[in-house]
């Protein structure tokens, strides 16, 4: 509750919080609205593959051009200004800047850029959670040898959900679930770019009008965006998958405490203390009512008769015992809030959501039979769709990570439904695949407390 505060004392000493982003897209854009009117806050440099596509983020956000026209980041620096740039390692190794964020959604540029931050020194934001899913665990591990701070991106869902659970737990409460709120059906594992505007309900007429990528949106239709950011929420907390994965019950906001808590006590959850991810729509299709289709919850057991009686006197919605209860956020505002983030590692060395060991992995899963020689697509394609699973399982497995299951080519078939495996795919060699293959032996026989993992507190450079 101090973040204001402590920016508003670097702003009154001319010292203010230095950051770069590298990606300028729709993320990225929603924080360029509201860095531009954060006093305190510099964005000294805008990183994309695309310069125009940045000038173009920053104009339509606000921006006037006199403000991102800096020729150099020394000058961005010292004038105040924001230089637009194609290559983010000039961000990365340029003096003055505090904070990069990377909002590319590329799982091997996220690695690269965290490594680079590593070295040089400053913290990073990731927006990137394909990343997190991929290496996270490793990834936040060399972070914190090199004294940074390596943060979830607060106003994503993961960040969110992390945070509630902090609340809860610092509050003494045991928490019984965590998770979000999507629109899913079963059949929806199958979906490709080529049905998914049918499953949204979007007409040749709507899509053809818009800036929509079939692909992205495919990702959080086909259940591998939700698989992602549990792993990132598993990894951050200590929750876990369900053995099976996520089995997206519907559930609106008035049920979670019923449908979100243990088998054996009426619920649909495996065990205390597990990610989940409901659904706004009934197995039949009919929306669920009161839903959370765009939010975050948690789940808690009062666990005494006092606490119980509490939970009464003061109208908390309860399952039938009147043990469990429920807290939710109904909305996220993606990038419009990511400068919490931002802030938060620089004035106070936090970080909104950081992997404390490796508990949940998201395992590339066949969406019909694939044939020996075929390319795979990746995340939201036509080939693979993300399976969240237990690390250990995925561990034993030998499964492939959707995030790197863009590109690579099948030496043999998988039927569909089945998991992927590295036995199945000709792996080629790149950064990406040696640091995940580094995390899997550093955690292999021990997924939450191998050596490697990070202190389940807080970080503690």
């Amino acid at each position: 509750m101090n973040l204001y505060r402590l920016l508003q004392e670097r702003a009154a000493t001319g010292r203010p919080v230095r950051a770069a982003l590298i990606g300028a897209g729709k993320f990225g854009s929603m924080f360029l609205s509201q860095a531009r009117r954060t006093p305190g806050l510099h964005l000294t440099c805008v990183a994309d593959l695309s310069p125009q596509r940045a000038r173009e983020s920053l104009a339509r956000t606000g921006w006037p051009a006199e403000h991102y026209a800096a020729k150099t980041l020394a000058e961005a620096v010292r004038t105040g200004a924001t230089l637009v740039s194609d290559d983010p390692m000039t961000a990365i190794a340029g003096d003055g800047i505090e904070v990069v964020i990377d909002a590319t959604g590329s799982p091997a540029a996220g690695i690269r850029h965290v490594m680079a931050c590593c070295e040089h020194g400053k913290h990073i934001v990731m927006v990137n959670v394909e990343a997190d899913a991929l290496a996270g665990p490793l990834l936040a591990r060399r972070a914190r040898e090199a004294g940074i701070v390596y943060s979830l991106a607060y106003g994503d869902q993961p960040a969110l959900i992390c945070e509630m659970v902090d609340w809860a737990r610092a509050a003494g409460f045991e928490v019984v679930a965590a998770g979000k709120g999507t629109k899913y059906l079963p059949q929806y594992n199958a979906s490709t770019p080529e049905t998914v505007w049918g499953h949204y309900g979007f007409t040749a007429e709507v899509v053809a009008k818009g800036d929509f990528n079939a692909q992205m949106f495919n990702s959080f239709l086909d259940g591998t965006k939700s698989g992602i950011e549990m792993a990132a929420v598993a990894n951050a907390t200590g929750l876990t998958p369900a053995p099976g994965g996520l089995e997206f019950p519907p559930c609106g906001v008035d049920d979670l405490a019923r449908v979100l808590r243990p088998r054996a006590e009426g619920g649909h959850l495996h065990h205390r203390g597990q990610v989940e991810v409901i659904s706004s729509l009934e197995r039949d299709g009919r929306p669920v009512f009161r839903d959370l289709r765009w939010g975050v919850y948690v789940t808690f057991a009062g666990d005494s008769d006092y606490v119980r009686r509490c939970f009464k006197e003061y109208g908390l919605v309860t399952d039938d015992s009147g043990n469990y209860s429920a807290m939710y956020k109904p909305f996220h505002l993606i990038g419009l809030e990511l400068g919490i983030s931002v802030l938060s590692a620089a004035l106070r060395q936090e970080p909104t959501g950081c992997p404390t060991g490796f508990r949940g992995d998201v395992v590339a899963t066949a969406k019909r039979d694939l044939r020996a020689g075929e390319k795979l697509d990746g995340e939201g394609g036509y080939t693979v769709w993300g399976k969240l699973m237990p690390a250990a399982e995925s561990l034993a497995l030998g499964g492939l990570p959707i995030g790197l299951a863009h590109g690579i080519q099948l030496a043999r078939p998988v039927a569909a439904g089945k998991p992927v495996t590295w036995s199945d795919v000709q792996a080629q060699d790149s950064e990406a695949v040696r640091l995940r293959k580094e995390m899997e032996a550093l955690f292999a026989g021990d997924s939450d407390s191998a050596p490697g993992s990070l202190p389940a507190s807080r970080f503690d450079p």
